[in-house]
């Protein structure tokens, strides 16, 4: 496996635009390591010139991408995913480094992330219209469906790679071009990808990454550009809700993957071993860094301190802190001093409420941003933990008496991305699961996410789907011709 030092050496830390180029004035920022704070290297801090050059290569790129038949895009996006595995090492040492998860979390996102690749290489040749003779007899319908164009991809630091490849995966294979600015906290992992993508076959400006500290200042003059027709973000609601806003000037197609506050519901008749091993994925998944993470554990209470207690001893016995990159750890540190805050901020809201700490409940200080995994039991119903997304290593566990009360529970919330349900009751599954308002269900299961099913939420969640047969139709508009 290669060394630290000669896979920092390797990656890009220029701006992606048809190659390395430097940032306009050549400004620079730094990226740390979450397991020190020390630094990791700088990289290129792109001005708005910066950005209108990058939609400058997209709009020159995108009529000619467009125009490439869906077998040769297919092909390249197949390119990237062989690639990508090939070095899968190095490319989960690198999220490890810059985002701080555990070197088994970063495996696994990229095979997940690199799956968005060969799953859309297939979708290309897939995307279907309709011919028809009109019902008056007046004339034949035709039905097309053309890409959108230019795109801008504004991803989040928790997934370096796979929030990046569940978007570039859809709009490539559609025929778009995409501009993608990631989290400044979490630069290299994109820049990495971005030239994998180039040696992969992409021909330039189909894809640049700009990489910047100022991101309201970057994107701005993207969204109040007409040549620019997408907007995807994936991030905070609060966020996603004034890119909405900029976005509706141009009347740009968006998609937007918000925040979560995900219920975990236990009824009394669940195969509670099975609960708590679908808690412990749920919930520590990424570190409990991910907007699909288990945020509220609501529990009948008919088991509700057997669940408890078990989930004590599973997290006790299976869980240890410490740096992402010792092959020891299952939990690194959380992204940076700000979430570390956060998250002690809500644990001590809820302790001061009444909630009575089970497990962990302090970080132990020290170089980095660590918090250990921790169980919080009796959490009254205004503790700020129940209403916000804590994102990180805290289960805080409430009982209910009936299914309303617990359906109810659940859906007591503005968000609406995901929710997990445990029972062996067949009929109560199917009920609970429509009843629940989130785009998507877990029953009995503690993952979910699959590049082959669309990923996405309602109420404030966002809106638009990712993955599955649907990711791709968010980047197609569709044209009728009328034929005599």
């Amino acid at each position: 496996m290669v060394s630290k030092s000669e896979l920092l050496q390797s990656v890009p830390t220029q701006l992606w635009i048809g190659g390395p180029v430097d940032a306009a004035g050549g400004g620079t920022f730094e990226v740390h390591d979450p397991a020190t704070g020390d630094v990791l290297t700088r990289v290129a801090d792109a001005t708005p010139e910066d950005a209108v050059r990058a939609l400058d290569a997209a709009v020159a790129a995108q009529a000619d991408w467009a125009a490439t038949p869906a077998r040769e895009r297919g092909e390249i996006l197949r390119a990237v995913f062989e690639r990508l595995t090939a070095r899968a090492e190095e490319f989960a040492l690198l999220m490890t480094l810059e985002m701080g998860k555990a070197l088994p979390e970063s495996r696994n996102e990229v095979r997940y992330g690199a799956e968005f690749f060969r799953w859309f290489a297939e979708e290309a040749v897939r995307v279907h219209g309709r011919y028809l003779r009109a019902p008056s007899g007046n004339g034949r319908i035709m039905v097309h469906k053309q890409p959108v164009g230019p795109c801008l991809a504004i991803t989040p630091w928790n997934f370096p790679l796979a929030m990046g490849t569940r978007k570039i995966g859809p709009a490539l294979a559609a025929g778009c071009t995409m501009i993608v600015k990631p989290a400044s906290a979490t630069p290299l992992t994109m820049l990495a990808l971005a030239q994998l993508c180039s040696d992969a076959g992409l021909p330039d400006g189909v894809l640049s990454v700009i990489t910047t500290s100022r991101s309201s200042a970057v994107t701005q003059p993207l969204l109040d550009d007409s040549r620019l027709r997408k907007l995807t973000f994936t991030g905070s609601t609060g966020v996603g809700k004034k890119l909405v806003q900029q976005a509706a000037n141009g009347l740009l197609r968006t998609s937007m993957e918000l925040g979560g506050n995900a219920p975990f519901v236990v009824f009394d008749d669940a195969d509670v071993d099975a609960a708590v091993q679908g808690a412990m994925l749920a919930k520590l998944r990424n570190g409990g860094e991910a907007c699909t993470a288990a945020n509220r554990f609501h529990v009948q209470n008919g088991v509700l301190e057997e669940f408890t207690t078990k989930l004590v001893e599973a997290m006790s016995s299976q869980v240890r802190l410490g740096p992402g990159a010792d092959p020891e750890t299952t939990l690194g540190p959380l992204i940076n001093a700000d979430q570390l805050e956060t998250v002690t901020e809500l644990v001590d809201d809820a302790v001061a409420a009444g909630a009575r700490v089970r497990l962990g409940g302090k970080a132990p200080g020290g170089p980095g941003w660590f918090y250990p995994a921790t169980i919080l039991s009796e959490v009254p119903a205004h503790a700020r933990i129940l209403r916000e997304e804590v994102f990180g290593p805290v289960a805080p566990i409430v009982g209910f008496e009936t299914e309303s009360e617990g359906l109810a529970a659940a859906n007591d919330t503005e968000f609406g991305l995901v929710a997990y349900v445990y029972t062996r009751d067949l009929d109560r599954a199917l009920r609970i699961a429509e009843g629940l308002e989130s785009g998507m269900v877990g029953v009995n299961r503690g993952v979910i996410s699959d590049p082959a099913a669309p990923f996405g939420g309602v109420k404030e969640s966002g809106f638009g789907r990712e993955g599955g047969t649907e990711g791709i139709e968010e980047y197609l508009y569709t044209k009728y011709i009328a034929l005599t």
